[in-house]
């Protein structure tokens, strides 16, 4: 079957070689029982991809199930995928079939692979490479015949490298991969996207079909598509159903897409001058404390050469006072050290690698500098504290102040030892 047949049967728009390249591998490895794993962002639509590679299957008239791994709490994934005895758990009043033994035979597409829990990951591994599993509270070992197609739109890799996700699963996943390119990547099939669905909602609500001017084009064509098709989709029924007007103009278009940048986020220089992403909070945080740091050492040195300076005291009494004043920051007092006895300003000597600090009389004294700590992960269960405390202990109000998911904070509280 070629590539088109594949499009019209499966509803896909678009031209891009690297889409057309996706599909061709997902033909290729469907009449196989190889085990898949489909990469890319959320929204590139990865289980119209799943449901391809199953249905030019051997295995197509026999049972398909998705499963989101992410939207399962980790205290039942087992039981959801291996099924459970009865009386193995609080709740368990009657035995259960878990997915692997109803979809027997057939296919099991997991969605979000990157967000399972380790100890399912190891009980997974074991299906892929001798198809026998175990149910929750049993020690019978059983059979099961299903193909998995995996999904993520994580960096399975990085979550290698962090310890998050085993390593031989993902190398026994990976078997095949297929990679769904971001719609922003896919910039020729953008306006063509737009049309069918337009076209598609103009049918649905009886209304007549969106047209774009050529600035409008142009801007749907840049605009980053951070929601890839999902968004584009809900943008194309917001404009059929809202706008009274079916001309549209690049400033009606804008009243419809999000203020999103690209480069929102902060950006190291390469050797080169060119600019790259962090790839995660983490760096992002490093680059704050560096720049907070540099920016004290550099008012400690400006403060040494005043001191080393006589004439230059009364001048810049003004300065003297400011970092006097600047004592009193948090984030300075983490950095230098204070005296309780007498009220100092400390001042590193630049020379000798040691500090000075100067009291109200002006001695002169010195002291040992305690270097702030820039530890992550201490960071990280400071800010998950201070949350869980201005959220008065409401996990869903404080992920959501945090920017992660409930689930992501829960194994955080799991994995720092915090009590809430």
């Amino acid at each position: 079957m070629d590539i088109q047949s594949i499009k019209n049967r499966f509803g896909i728009i678009g031209n891009s070689p690297a889409l057309n390249y996706a599909l061709q591998v997902a033909v290729q490895v469907a009449s196989t029982d190889l085990t898949v794993l489909i990469m890319g962002e959320s929204g590139v639509g990865k289980e119209a991809f799943s449901l391809i590679i199953h249905s030019l299957s051997n295995r197509k008239h026999n049972p398909f199930i998705a499963v989101n791994c992410g939207a399962i709490p980790e205290g039942t994934i087992d039981s959801e995928l291996f099924g459970h005895e009865k009386g193995s758990f609080t709740g368990a009043v009657e035995s259960r079939k878990g997915y692997f033994e109803t979809v027997n035979g057939g296919t099991i597409f997991l969605d979000e692979i990157g967000e399972m829990p380790l100890g399912t990951q190891a009980r997974l591994l074991r299906v892929l490479e001798a198809g026998e599993y175990i149910r929750v509270g049993s020690s019978k070992v059983q059979k099961t015949d299903v193909r998995v197609i995996a999904a993520s739109n994580k960096d399975l890799l990085q979550l290698v490298q962090q310890g998050k996700f085993r390593e031989d699963l993902y190398y026994r996943l990976s078997t095949v991969p297929i990679r769904v390119p971001a719609l922003h990547d896919r910039k020729e099939d953008i306006h063509l996207l737009f049309r069918k669905f337009a076209a598609d909602f103009a049918d649905k609500y009886k209304t007549g079909s969106v047209q774009l001017d050529d600035e409008a084009k142009q801007l749907l064509i840049n605009y980053p598509w951070p929601g890839n098709i999902r968004e584009l989709k809900n943008i194309a029924e917001q404009i059929s159903v809202l706008s009274e007007d079916k001309n549209i103009t690049a400033k009606q278009l804008g009243r419809f897409l999000q203020p999103y940048s690209t480069n929102r986020l902060p950006v190291l220089a390469h050797a080169n001058g060119s600019p790259q992403e962090f790839s995660n909070e983490r760096e992002i945080l490093y680059k704050l404390f560096f720049d907070m740091k540099k920016d004290v050492t550099e008012l400690k040195r400006m403060f040494l050469e005043v001191l080393q300076n006589p004439n230059l005291v009364a001048q810049n009494q003004g300065l003297i006072n400011e970092l006097k004043e600047l004592k009193a920051h948090e984030s300075l007092q983490h950095v230098l050290v204070q005296q309780p006895v007498q009220p100092m300003q400390p001042v590193t000597n630049l020379s000798s690698g040691r500090q000075v600090s100067i009291g109200m009389n002006d001695e002169i004294q010195e002291h040992v500098e305690v270097e702030e700590s820039l530890n992550i992960m201490d960071k990280e269960k400071e800010l998950i504290i201070k949350a869980l405390k201005k959220h008065k202990s409401k996990r869903k109000d404080a992920a959501l102040d945090l920017g992660i998911s409930e689930r992501t904070l829960y194994r955080k509280l799991k994995e720092y030892d915090i009590e809430d």
